[in-house]
């Protein structure tokens, strides 16, 4: 339709071409760039008609521009308007923090997992956080990473923060995850526990620079936050530099988290254990040429079971898991699939297409998608916060259109915990090392 209105406006039909481009965009024409320095739409842009008027100065023309766009663009055009007129009042006096909270609260009702509202890189106020990685056990969340200051933090139990419990503290940041389950919304909450910038915003903590942190030991730390970059706070399971808890060597699960995808032989095991974690192309070795030489290596080495550990997986792109769905389909061994609340997006549709065309059997824990979502990442900007809005507006089906489930459950269910952890056991591997040979049949 964008293309339709170019034509139109070139011949000089301005009432098609505007016609034409109301269908774009209602339709959910993504770059509104293109739109506003297009040639051929320079006539248009001169016309009263034109859609994408100039917006209101400061605070007020974000919150006009997040409506229309997030109505616009929503897979499900859902309407923000009510939520958007609760925050305008006082949006002026919000501080920067809690604007990004009041809009993030609005996109986390969605019901999408890749809804989201980012401050701008160069913010570093806004991305204050305490130098340290927290886990969410079945068992209590602790500290398993930390800055080389905090080191002594190692292993603490966490109860509180500034005096607020730990189950109130979760909730108030669950308000602000983008979710399709319960289980994403899990890993998204652990991912923002440290930012104290955000936790002051939502009456969690009272200082933005700073937190006490209330511990199972009876004692109660300070600990002073400070800019954390998406690259440090993304890193598994230990940033660089940092202190991790366990001493190598560690767990197959946790020794190379940080690759895109590797394999080792398991030979005592008679396994060949396969983790992917990140649905993407590395350039030192493309997926297609890692999955080819797997493969090849499989067909030599014989082994009575294949795991592929998909439970660090949050994405990237599913098209290029294709091949390797092939290859799965035509295997004859065991296969085996590990999934958990980080097995996201692209890692979703995977995890979910090797269980409608194979008879793999999953262990860990529910993933963190829905085996049918919504979800793509195509972001805008706020012009006067610089902060980053993505709504998705792309629905996978990937699986049948019947299947209603929030989630892909794991056939052995092998809770995290943090008992487990410390003494560097995997739940998961060991269940399937402890299943008796021959459990999978077609």
């Amino acid at each position: 339709m964008h293309r339709v209105a170019q034509c139109r406006a070139r011949l000089g039909d301005l009432d098609g071409a505007f016609d034409a481009l109301r269908s774009a965009l209602e339709l959910g024409f993504r770059d509104l760039d293109v739109l506003v320095s297009d040639p051929h739409l320079a006539a248009l842009r001169q016309d009263e008609r034109w859609p994408l008027a100039p917006l209101a100065p400061g605070r007020a023309g974000d919150l006009e521009l997040f409506a229309r766009e997030v109505k616009r663009r929503a897979f499900r055009h859902t309407s923000v308007d009510a939520e958007v007129e609760l925050l305008r009042p006082g949006v002026d006096r919000l501080s920067d923090a809690e604007f990004l909270v009041g809009l993030s609260r609005i996109v986390a009702a969605l019901g999408d997992g890749h809804a989201r509202v980012d401050p701008p890189a160069d913010r570093a106020d806004l991305h204050l956080a305490v130098p340290l990685r927290f886990e969410h056990f079945t068992d209590g969340v602790f500290v398993t990473a930390a800055a080389p200051e905090q080191a002594d933090l190692l292993g603490a139990e966490v109860l509180a923060f500034d005096g607020v419990e730990l189950d109130e503290v979760l909730a108030r940041v669950d308000r602000i995850v983008g979710r399709d389950n319960a289980y994403g919304a899990l890993a998204g909450v652990t991912r923002k526990l440290p930012r104290t910038t955000l936790l002051h915003a939502l009456g969690v903590a009272r200082h933005d620079d700073r937190v006490t942190l209330w511990l199972a030991a009876g004692t109660e730390v300070t600990v002073p936050a400070r800019p954390v970059s998406k690259g440090e706070s993304d890193a598994r399971p230990c940033p660089p530099g940092w202190s991790f808890l366990l001493a190598p060597p560690l767990p197959l699960y946790l020794r190379n988290a940080g690759a895109p995808y590797w394999y080792t032989d398991q030979p005592d095991d008679d396994l060949l254990y396969v983790q992917i974690n990140s649905v993407t192309d590395d350039p030192a070795e493309p997926f297609a040429a890692f999955v080819a030489g797997l493969f090849a290596d499989l067909a030599r080495r014989a082994p009575r079971r294949l795991v592929i550990d998909l439970r660090w997986n949050e994405g990237g792109n599913t098209f290029l898991t294709v091949p390797f769905l092939h290859r799965l389909v035509a295997y004859t061994g065991e296969i085996f699939v590990v999934i958990g609340r980080h097995t996201l997006s692209a890692a979703q549709n995977l995890s979910t297409m090797i269980a409608n065309h194979t008879p793999a059997l999953f262990v860990g824990e529910p993933t963190g998608s829905s085996p049918n979502f919504v979800g793509e990442t195509a972001p805008f900007e706020l012009p006067h916060s610089r902060f980053q809005v993505n709504v998705s507006d792309l629905y996978w089906q990937t699986s049948w259109p019947m299947d209603h489930r929030t989630w892909l459950p794991p056939d052995l269910y092998t809770p995290p915990t943090f008992a487990a952890y410390a003494r560097k056991e995997d739940p998961a591997l060991d269940a399937i090392r402890a299943l008796s040979p021959g459990i999978i049949c077609e």
